[in-house]
């Protein structure tokens, strides 16, 4: 599943920088399952959009797996300046919850 939103996210959006984590061992799921994901996405395609129209964006491209399998995607997408502005720094996501 991480392999497939990689895939999907590289094509769509051309990044300069992606970074996609199974964070599912840090939830209450059965191991091996890969339901709960953080995304970091920078790519020039964002500029003149507000967070709310990225999100969008993503989530229709990824509309397959949110409607099956994922159950959490924690979502960063910036810039590359605003990438830049934030040092790089994205902070933890959040507790998880629910279970699968």
């Amino acid at each position: 599943m991480c392999k497939q939103i990689e895939e999907k996210l590289e094509y769509a959006f051309s990044p300069v920088y992606l970074m996609v984590l199974d964070e599912s061992d840090q939830h209450n799921v059965s191991p091996g399952t890969e339901s709960h994901f953080k995304v970091i996405l920078v790519t020039e395609k964002f500029a003149a959009q507000r967070m709310v129209a990225r999100h969008r964006a993503v989530y229709q491209l990824l509309a397959d797996e949110l409607s099956n399998s994922v159950h959490a995607l924690a979502l960063h997408a910036y810039t590359p300046t605003e990438w830049q502005q934030r040092q790089q720094q994205v902070f933890s996501s959040p507790a998880c919850r629910g279970g699968e």
